[in-house]
């Protein structure tokens, strides 16, 4: 398979000198990114690789292994999972990866790999949330509950489920590292990348810990919620990925710098919509019923913003939608109409502007290529603006 973004087949190519480029973004519809979309135009033949890259992988190493299992359904969740994917992580790999090296298809390969990392989280957070669709589709215990109550099979079809999913997730997780060692990538830059590798696992499970916890009675606030959302996700969609691919490539530590700030600023701008979208999100835009933020009283940013920025009588009407035992729709519907009314939504919008900001900023200190600065200024926009 040819490699995409190779100099014939698209604009990106190795490390460089860098390109100016705009760094202002002002205004809702972050213009400065949007006129750079033209950027990835490379973007879904890079999918189309990694998603292949998968598809071989799983042939080779994962439908042996399933065989014996005995859930005859269980590979087929892992690839509907995997095809539905946005492969934002493994975009940020790559990407990483070239800004020092050019493209090849171990690289494609090496992102690729965090995609199943991605299906592990994916599978123990639905089943911690309780969660019946992702992306439109039954989560993936949902799968396994319907298929062992087809069957007519001893034990709660809830309980097997759950069990099957996690022990699912635990396979992608030791999948994602097997196809990262098989890349292709060479042993030294292996070496150079697996203590960021183990750091960015060892900070998305912490983090699920800490959201295990995270109830919006115990009224916690802003920072605390902005740290568990580094730890659980914007580390692990953006920054580590991005520091992950440079590193493979050899990149010096004053990139690596730049380019952990800038993902750490657009990560966390990406969990500030997610946590819009968590509130305000539709089941056509998310794939899952409105307002599931609000029904588990997740104490996500939106919630202690509003809270932050509430008047006396606001504060009061919230404490009572965060602290209660049990939330009707009627009672969602008013608790997000009163977020609203606080302005939160026009204030978490201009804290993701700032970080847009910021992230442009330190790609500035970075000796990019143009096309590839270009390329993650327009991924930076892609994380903001997102609907789903």
């Amino acid at each position: 398979m040819t490699s995409p973004m190779t100099s014939g087949a698209g604009p990106l190519t190795h490390r460089g000198e860098a390109g100016a480029g705009s760094k202002d973004i002002s205004g809702r519809n972050y213009a400065t990114g949007t006129a750079d979309r033209r950027a990835l135009h490379w973007q879904p033949a890079l999918r189309d690789a990694v998603l292949a890259a998968l598809t071989e992988f799983l042939d080779a190493r994962c439908v042996t292994a399933l065989a014996d299992s005995g859930v005859d359904i269980a590979g087929n969740v892992v690839r509907d999972l995997l095809s539905d994917g946005k492969c934002l992580r493994s975009t940020f790999l790559y990407l990483g990866w070239l800004t020092g090296a050019a493209p090849t298809q171990a690289a494609v390969r090496a992102a690729a790999s965090l995609e199943l990392l991605h299906a592990f989280a994916l599978m123990q957070d639905d089943v911690m949330d309780e969660s019946h669709t992702r992306r439109g589709r039954p989560s993936a215990h949902r799968a396994m509950q319907h298929w062992h109550r087809g069957r007519r099979l001893p034990g709660l079809s809830s309980r097997f489920g759950e069990s099957a999913a996690v022990l699912l997730g635990d396979l992608c997780l030791v999948w994602g590292e097997q196809m990262l060692r098989e890349s292709g990538v060479d042993a030294a830059a292996l070496t150079r990348v697996w203590p960021r590798y183990d750091a960015m696992r060892v900070e998305l499970a912490v983090g699920q810990f800490a959201d295990l916890v995270n109830d919006s009675a115990r009224l916690p606030s802003l920072e605390d919620v902005l740290d568990i959302a580094r730890r659980k996700s914007g580390n692990y969609t953006v920054r580590r990925p991005l520091e992950i691919g440079a590193a493979l490539a050899g990149g010096d530590d004053r990139l690596l710098s730049a380019l952990g700030d800038y993902g750490g600023a657009v990560g966390e701008a990406f969990q500030l919509r997610d946590d819009l979208l968590g509130v305000f999100g539709t089941p056509e835009t998310t794939g899952k019923p409105a307002g599931t933020d609000l029904a588990a009283r997740k104490a996500t940013t939106v919630v202690a913003a509003a809270y932050q920025l509430a008047t006396g009588g606001q504060r009061n009407r919230l404490r009572a939608y965060m602290t209660a035992d049990h939330l009707s729709p009627g009672d969602i519907a008013s608790w997000r109409a009163l977020i609203a009314e606080t302005g939160t939504v026009d204030w978490i919008e201009e804290l993701i502007e700032r970080r847009l900001a910021w992230a442009l900023h330190r790609l500035d200190s970075a000796s990019l290529h143009s096309d590839v600065r270009s390329s993650l200024v327009s991924m930076a926009a892609a994380c903001a603006e997102r609907v789903a």
